[in-house]
């Protein structure tokens, strides 16, 4: 059963250099306990940014999006377990045999290291696509179909993320990107939402990338949206 607690902030690594990597782990940890790691700093640097996180005792969300034929996605998910990561993504348009053949994988590798199996969340629609009045049907599709192929939940804006919530039951995981506040860029992100839009919406996990990274003081801003988050002073 996944392991749901309060809604949290993740933040996005997505940064050139191990350096600066570290420089923002360094600040924001333990305000903020997991990272995100996607392809732009995992194919610069591999499994060295995995390291560096966990030698900061700091969670990891591997946001690789796999896609491949069902067994390459099985060994490339029990890589990621090895990695001791505490959750991953791949696309849910990969079909029901990679999905499961990804569920099988995860849950060997674990098995095998008496180890938890991370959270394996699909990618529906991503949140740089427009809305339009097919989006939420799609999503709704693709999360249904994520639940009844093994996932533990799926990545998708706040937009959808109340109907997702109401249709696939309490246990499932929401992880909502493009959360800004009013006074952010949207930058190349379409369907955002605030911090409390999301939370109302349910999901589980917010992650939260420019708007901390580019910020003149990014320790404030990060305790100004975790003020959003749990109230002022947690």
């Amino acid at each position: 059963m996944p392991r749901l607690s309060k809604p949290e902030i993740i933040l996005a690594l997505d940064v050139d250099t191990l350096e600066k990597a570290q420089d923002f782990v360094d600040k924001l940890y333990p305000k903020i306990k997991t990272f995100k790691v996607g392809s732009h700093l995992f194919t610069a640097y591999g499994p060295r940014i995995i390291d560096l996180l966990h030698k900061k005792e700091a969670e990891v969300f591997l946001d690789l999006k796999y896609f491949d034929i069902p067994n390459t996605v099985s060994s490339a998910v029990a890589a990621a377990v090895n990695l001791k990561v505490k959750m991953l993504t791949l696309h849910i348009c990969g079909g029901q045999a990679m999905l499961e053949a990804a569920v099988r994988g995860a849950e060997e590798k674990a098995q095998e290291l008496n180890i938890r199996k991370p959270l394996i969340v699909g990618v529906t629609r991503l949140t740089s696509d427009d809305n339009n009045q097919y989006t939420l049907e799609e999503v709704l599709k693709a999360a249904k179909f994520a639940k009844d192929s093994g996932l533990d939940g799926v990545v998708c804006s706040a937009l959808e993320a109340a109907k997702v919530r109401e249709d696939c039951g309490a246990d499932f995981i929401i992880v909502t990107p493009g959360i800004r506040s009013s006074k952010d860029p949207l930058n190349d992100q379409k369907r955002t939402a605030n911090v409390k839009q999301a939370i109302k919406a349910g999901s589980n996990f917010l992650v939260i990338g420019r708007p901390i990274l580019e910020a003149k003081d990014p320790i404030a801003k990060t305790e100004e949206l975790l003020g959003e988050l749990n109230g002022p002073g947690n």
